[in-house]
């Protein structure tokens, strides 16, 4: 029972038996001699309302993915009946994109009288619309349409009463999730996520390098002789994985940041995946020392690469601009009082 016995969680990579003549009484007495002899190595397991909220956020994903599926699959039912609306309408799922497929269901009102449903800036595309919604909408589609949408907005209503249940979670983490949305990148449900993966006991790893490894987010490690075979990234906690890479492409689209710096410069060399997942590593240690030590973020600035070597960034600008025939002489700018 949890909080009665201390539960150890070990990795069955480590513990299994060479294989020979072994059954599963023999497996659970070496097992038990290990754990007597203090052999084996326990897996993080949070609390219990850390779990909780896990198991909220995890769901909630699922929640997500199942509303993506259900818009993929109805903008194809579209296609399917000619009708072109995803094309001149940039959200078909908003206020006046629904009320144009409600049009479509009930099958009483014309082309241009469906257009006319647009407003605010969407009037200015009634010509495009009613050529948009000129489709061969029969009755099958008008049954799966309806079908789809009603479920479409069961999703979105779950979802909202289950968005409401985590933040009632997260209320005890007020001020980790603070810290948290302090860094670029790091909005409220990412930083759901984190806390529900992580914890908010950083003591748990023993460094910062050994949390990167068990996030999946550090460069493999496989040499022999002396050559490097591949850095590919180990597999890790997939949820706080793609929760950190999406917070690094955030992070990427935040101007004035040292991250947006960093990554285009990763980027320009390395690729894009390369960059996302090194973005995502240096987001992960900011969390690690913000969680641990409970310190405020204090971004470097998109300036600070480029001060580090200033005199390789200024020789190779001005060998540019004499290359395209100027002359170029240099003077320090005072600075204002």
């Amino acid at each position: 029972m949890d909080g009665a016995l201390e539960i150890v969680v070990a990795n069955a990579q480590q513990v299994k038996k060479v294989p020979g003549r072994k059954t599963d009484v023999k497996d659970a007495e070496r097992i038990a001699d290990l754990l007597c002899h203090g052999l084996l190595r326990p897996s993080f397991v949070p609390p219990k309302p850390i779990r909780e909220l896990r198991d909220l956020t995890r769901y909630r994903r699922k929640l997500v993915q199942s509303q993506a599926a259900e818009r993929n699959r109805l903008l194809k039912l579209l296609e399917s009946a000619n009708i072109k609306l995803a094309s001149v309408a940039s959200d078909v799922f908003g206020v006046w994109g629904r009320l144009m497929l409600r049009a479509l269901i009930e099958s009483k009102a014309s082309p241009r009288e469906m257009a006319e449903l647009a407003k605010k800036k969407l009037r200015s595309k009634i010509p495009e619309l009613e050529m948009a919604l000129e489709g061969r909408v029969e009755e099958h589609h008008r049954f799966l349409i309806k079908l789809q949408l009603d479920r479409l907005e069961s999703v979105e209503k779950d979802l909202e009463i289950l968005e409401q249940r985590i933040q009632q979670k997260l209320e005890p983490y007020a001020a980790q999730m603070t810290l948290l949305d302090e860094i670029p990148g790091v909005n409220w449900t990412l930083a759901a996520v984190i806390i529900a993966e992580l914890g908010v006991d950083m003591s748990v790893f023993e460094s910062v390098s050994q949390l990167a490894s068990w996030a999946g987010v550090c460069p493999g490690n496989n040499e022999s002789a002396g050559k490097r075979k591949s850095s590919r990234i180990p597999k890790g906690n997939v949820y706080l994985k793609t929760a950190l890479v999406e917070a690094a492409n955030s992070a990427a689209k935040t101007k004035g940041t040292y991250l947006r710096d960093k990554f285009y410069r990763l980027k320009a060399r390395r690729g894009y995946k390369r960059a996302a997942v090194a973005i995502a590593h240096k987001i992960l240690v900011a969390i690690y020392h913000r969680l641990s030590q409970q310190v405020s973020y204090n971004d470097l600035g998109d300036l600070y690469l480029d001060k580090l070597n200033k005199h390789h960034l200024t020789r190779n600008l001005v060998r540019r601009l004499e290359r395209l025939g100027y002359a170029v002489t240099l003077s320090f700018q005072e600075k204002a009082a």
